[in-house]
């Protein structure tokens, strides 16, 4: 959302503008025929709340904000644009509403200053990776700049803003650890306008929803054991020491006595054919049978964590 004359200077709205995407003579002309009037906002806003979602806009100046504050929208966006616009993220932050801020065209620099800034004001405030290009090459997507985010802003959730076309590299970005994900969609890429092309049509949104969703699930426990879904495969494939010669009873176990292969019954597992090594065998194992823990002396039941 923009008050054209609070956003641009007279010079740059009298600019000429002789784009593919114009819709007038001069940038001005151009952006009056694009901007939405306070009206439409107002229904937009009727809309989102009959199907159940949430409206909100960017503020693309103050008194933009000031107007959407009037709308009582449920968190601000802040465009890449005024990220660096100090005194608009202060005024906004006293607004009192979360905030989602973008950082296209910013430095880590400028995001620590913007850090700085906002958070005694406002805490509840998140910052996106963004690369303002339209559309965006997967090479200067840069999405390690997540993880950066992420350690050096660790109170504050990270998310992406992406203007790349097709859905992996949003999907990647929440498996790097995104909370916030925003895309720019349309129902159509080949329309008049640059944002076009860098949008998702219907269908990707639904699908991007969709892969997002079982991405989440995916992420799972960092806890690393044997989960019950592979307990099949273990009891058929799993492997178990197993006498490669035999072995009368009272034998020492030496290395080479001992081979890895899948076994019937189970028994030791291999990553404990080095703790065999040196134990007694109570009795004789053919060539070929399985090592269980019957068979040696002093057995101690390793507990697994």
């Amino acid at each position: 959302k923009s008050e054209l004359e609070h956003k641009f200077n007279r010079r740059a709205l009298e600019r000429p503008y002789t784009s593919k995407h114009s819709w007038g003579k001069t940038y001005g002309e151009h952006k009056r025929h694009l901007e939405f009037s306070h009206d439409q906002y107002r229904e937009l806003q009727r809309y989102a709340k009959e199907i159940g979602i949430f409206f909100t806009a960017s503020g693309m100046d103050e008194m933009a904000v000031e107007f959407l504050h009037e709308l009582d929208v449920p968190f601000f966006k802040v465009g890449s644009g005024d990220t660096n616009n100090f005194p608009y993220l202060e005024k906004t932050a006293k607004k009192g509403r979360p905030m989602v801020i973008s950082s296209g065209m910013q430095s880590m620099s400028t995001m620590q200053q913007v850090y700085n800034l906002v958070k005694p004001i406002n805490p509840n405030f998140c910052f996106l990776q963004c690369t303002s290009a339209y559309p965006l090459q997967p090479e200067d997507v840069n999405l390690r700049v997540i993880t950066e985010y992420r350690s050096v802003f660790p109170d504050i959730p990270i998310g992406y803003s992406g203007h790349e076309t097709g859905i992996a590299i949003s999907v990647a970005a929440v498996a790097m650890g995104a909370k916030v994900l925003e895309r720019h969609i349309t129902l159509d890429k080949t329309w008049k306008g640059s944002d076009h092309q860098a949008s998702l049509e219907p269908n990707e949104l639904a699908e991007l929803v969709r892969s997002i969703r079982m991405v989440e699930k995916a992420m799972g426990s960092p806890v690393k054991q044997l989960l019950p879904c592979e307990i099949a495969c273990n009891e058929k494939l799993g492997k178990s020491v197993v006498a490669k010669i035999r072995i009368p009873e009272g034998t020492m176990l030496t290395l080479d006595m001992l081979t890895v292969k899948v076994g019937e019954p189970k028994g030791y597992p291999p990553e404990d054919i080095f703790d065999l090594v040196g134990k007694k065998v109570k009795v004789t194992i053919d060539e070929d049978e399985t090592i269980v823990e019957d068979a040696i002396e002093n057995h101690v039941k390793k507990v697994k964590c």
